[in-house]
């Protein structure tokens, strides 16, 4: 057996705790019960189980994803990672250590490499602003981590195949329908088709509601119509359902044969 090279953990929602090299980075945290309507369905997370943090990602500046009270609880002091439109809503709200980053640029915590990916998202701060751009980041260490962030499809998803061993993708929301620049469960599937990464884990789902959320009654169903839809268009890549709170290891990065990683995958 492939022995781990760090450990992943799914907080819920699109907050998920990436370990690698004695890095920990937590991605757009959403730590609370609710936001206003919004409300949490499942337990809320240990908190001490996601401070001492060296760096947390922030995909964009809507609420769901950039939560301010959340970033108050970690307590985090370093830095905090985000397109600009999200930096000058942390900047204005007093968090220290900002850092604005646009697709293309590429920053090192530790011993780990963060670049900023491409997403096609509206990412402004509602209900109020303009237009602001959302980003992705690809974490690249001993297992290569692409984290979508919220994001549609877009032709440059392409250029990730061969340098991702681990995709994290949005498959559903949290209200009655999902809006223009999001993937769902079949998009996302679409998505792994043209990254071809390893092992796809679907985000996104199942850990918030509101009034009218279509899968109140089934929350698993979006995680697992993205999980046989990945099974059709991609068999060789491995969908990994986790539940909110549930953790899996990272084995090392593919060799490339061919122009193309070979297959692997996490446990």
């Amino acid at each position: 057996m492939t022995p781990a090279v760090g450990r992943l953990t799914f907080v819920g929602h699109a907050t998920v705790l990436i370990e690698q090299e004695g890095v920990r980075l937590l991605t757009d945290p959403l730590l609370r019960s609710r936001i206003a309507h919004v409300v949490r369905r499942v337990p809320l997370p240990e908190l001490a189980t996601l401070r001492e943090l060296d760096a947390v990602l922030i995909s964009h500046a809507h609420a769901d994803h950039l939560d301010l009270p959340s970033l108050r609880l970690l307590k985090h002091a370093g830095t905090v990672f985000a397109p600009p439109a999200a930096a000058r809503v942390l900047e204005r709200a007093g968090v220290q250590a900002v850092v604005a980053l646009n697709p293309g640029d590429r920053v090192t915590v530790g011993p780990l490499a963060i670049e900023a990916i491409t997403a096609v998202h509206d990412g402004r701060r509602r209900p109020i602003g303009r237009h602001a751009e959302a980003i992705g980041y690809l974490v690249e260490g001993p297992s290569r981590v692409y984290f979508a962030g919220d994001t549609d499809l877009f032709a440059e998803m392409a250029d990730l195949r061969g340098r991702v061993d681990v995709a994290l993708l949005p498959v559903w929301g949290w209200g009655p329908r999902l809006p223009a620049g999001h993937l769902g469960p079949r998009t996302a599937a679409d998505a792994v088709k043209r990254i071809r990464p390893a092992v796809a884990i679907p985000i996104h789902w199942g850990t918030m509601r509101s009034p009218g959320e279509r899968s109140a009654r089934d929350p698993r169903g979006p995680a697992e119509t993205f999980a046989a839809e990945v099974a059709r268009l991609a068999p060789e890549v491995r969908p990994r359902i986790l539940a909110p709170g549930e953790a899996m290891e990272l084995e090392p990065t593919r060799p490339v044969v061919d122009g193309r990683a070979s297959q692997s995958a996490s446990s």
